[in-house]
């Protein structure tokens, strides 16, 4: 049998200590939070802005008297409201982790946390697209914004997609946190 035999490869030393120095080993260290993770400024401020542009895109979308005819409203304004639901349950959960000084680096929050993001950014996201169809075709193609309300839909509309901007940095921050591990 012709079978390969295990080879040693020299290893650098680790350089010698001084005097001060203890001989103990430093544990690793782990990266530093960056700003838009979970429980940290830079968070709080991505979620405040996903609630707030997701309630301007709620409110303003079922203020109008005819979106509950357009399946494509409908599921803006679900997509919406999911999504600010979302948002202010986890700036409440950032709130509480900047009061206390923790870190919410924990395995299953973070994954929690990237899964929940990554499914209400989705929604938001494919809402906010199917209604600037609807939107296109009431306008451009049948030329109908006058009987419609073509300049508040265009606004909820925006405003999704503002959402879906701000969703967007907190997911891959927290799925880049995952996948470092």
């Amino acid at each position: 049998m012709n079978v390969s035999q295990g080879a040693v490869h020299p290893v650098e030393a680790p350089p010698l200590q001084t005097d001060g120095e203890a001989n103990v080993l430093l544990p690793r260290v782990r990266m530093k939070d960056f700003q838009g993770m979970p429980g940290t400024v830079g968070g709080l401020f991505l979620r405040f802005s996903q609630l707030l542009f997701a309630v301007i895109a709620l409110s303003v979308m079922a203020t109008t008297t005819d979106f509950a005819s357009v399946t494509a409203f409908c599921y803006l304004v679900a997509a919406a409201g999911l999504q600010s639901m979302w948002s202010l349950a986890l700036a409440i959960v950032d709130i509480y982790a900047l009061l206390v000084g923790r870190h919410l680096q924990n395995y299953r929050a973070v994954s929690l946390f990237a899964v929940g993001d990554g499914v209400t950014s989705t929604l938001t996201f494919a809402a906010a697209c199917a209604s600037a169809g609807i939107t296109v075709l009431i306008g451009n193609d049948l030329g109908a914004c006058a009987k419609n309300h073509c300049t508040q839909y265009e606004t909820a509309i925006a405003m999704a997609f503002l959402t879906w901007f701000a969703a967007m940095p907190s997911f891959l921050l927290n799925f880049w946190s995952l996948a470092s591990r």
